[in-house]
């Protein structure tokens, strides 16, 4: 593969909250200048937890930016630079769902949108579930449920279950265990 070299003439960056706004002026191979702009993310970790009776334990959760309850599968940011995603992954399984894991299996990472934003998410599934005690945020609003695999199917092929970590996590799963 011919390897492109972007030259970045000058770069501009700012912090808003917990995202920070990247605007590139960039020096195209063919010599165009391009603007390029992209959200710097915290990386974080999406977990398909499932149950000794093979069940997936599923979110409910409500989302303030698109103002609705999303289907979903426990995830969170991995605050801390250089945290190990399998123990970020650990805490967020606990603290949404109130259950630790006995066995755990890396399904890789992805990035959800390269083309506007830095954001990789480390995916895993979780069994061997033992239950514990749920300590949700004040701004985390859900609901458990338990579906069988045949249930979230049915919720993804509707277009009901549009997580897009907890989709990329189901599809590994199913890729590296079928």
């Amino acid at each position: 593969m011919n390897q492109l070299t972007w030259k970045i003439a000058s770069s501009n960056k700012n912090k808003v909250d917990r995202f920070g706004i990247t605007i590139d002026q960039v020096i195209l191979p063919n010599g165009d200048e391009k603007t390029f702009s992209y959200l710097d993310f915290a990386k974080g970790v999406c977990i398909l937890p499932i149950t000794k009776e093979h069940e997936v334990v599923c979110l409910k959760q409500y989302r303030h930016a698109i103002n609705s309850w999303q289907w979903e599968l426990p995830a969170g940011m991995i605050d801390q630079e250089g945290s190990d995603p399998m123990e970020v992954a650990k805490r967020e399984l606990e603290e949404e769902t109130g259950y630790v894991a006995e066995h755990w299996l890396e399904l890789g990472s992805f990035y959800p949108s390269p083309g506007s934003t830095t954001e990789e998410i480390f995916l895993f599934a979780a069994a061997g579930l033992t239950s514990t005690q749920q300590a949700l945020e004040n701004s985390e609003t859900l609901e458990l449920h338990y579906l069988t695999m045949e249930e979230v199917k049915d919720l993804i092929v509707k277009g009901d279950f549009k997580h897009g970590a907890g989709l990329a996590a189901i599809l590994r799963y199913k890729f590296m265990t079928d």
